[in-house]
């Protein structure tokens, strides 16, 4: 197998990304970062943990839930979830981030690498309460790298094309999953708990 083990190597492969490639990320959150954000109901957060294991994980509400605090802070609420904490932990121990965010009908995507911070102000989070459920804690993010992606993934997938959504039919429900991976033998039981916290566990 022939394996890549450092820098110099993959440069040969690729070589010297352009000028304007290296110039447009920026270090702060400027107009057209803020706006993109603003209509964004959707993200994934990239973590690590001490022992270099990554996770990657996504968040989801109403466009603009994440808060532009001011031209280098981000605010994400965290929701209501399974309790895993997988990003928390991470974060707690490796503050370093990566985010990605995502507006529907949009090819390209915004690029946020920075530092990450976990808050409990109430001042901050009470902002971000949904029909009166304020989040138990936030991720604040001070972001050393912001640029745009361009949309050459979006495109190759064709991700927003209505003509070929999986149909949810189509495809096992998550308690039935889940019950089959784990072995508990109660598929039907495990399908109406999840679609119960759906209807009722969002916040």
């Amino acid at each position: 197998m022939d394996v890549i083990e450092n820098v110099a190597e993959i440069r040969e492969v690729y070589g010297e990304p352009n000028e304007r490639a290296v110039k447009k990320q920026l270090s702060r959150l400027e107009k057209h970062s803020r706006a993109f954000i603003a209509l964004s109901p959707f993200l994934v957060v990239a973590s690590t943990d001490p022992d270099g294991r990554c996770d990657a994980s996504p968040k989801g509400d109403a466009p603009g839930f994440v808060q532009v605090l001011d031209d280098r802070t981000l605010l994400i609420p965290d929701r209501l979830g399974n309790n895993r904490i997988d990003t928390i932990g991470n974060l707690l121990a490796c503050p370093g981030v990566g985010l990605i965010f995502f507006v529907p009908g949009l090819r390209e995507t915004l690029r946020v690498n920075g530092q990450a911070q976990i808050t409990r102000d109430l001042a901050l989070l009470e902002a971000c309460a949904v029909n009166g459920k304020v989040p138990r804690s936030g991720i604040l993010v001070t972001a050393d790298e912001v640029y745009f992606h361009c949309g050459k993934a979006l495109i190759r997938s064709d991700l927003w094309n209505p003509e070929k959504r999986v149909a949810q039919s189509d495809f096992p429900a998550l308690g039935r999953i889940i019950a089959e991976q784990i072995g508990d033998g109660k598929p039907e039981e495990a399908e109406r708990s999840v679609e119960e916290g759906y209807r009722t566990r969002l916040y």
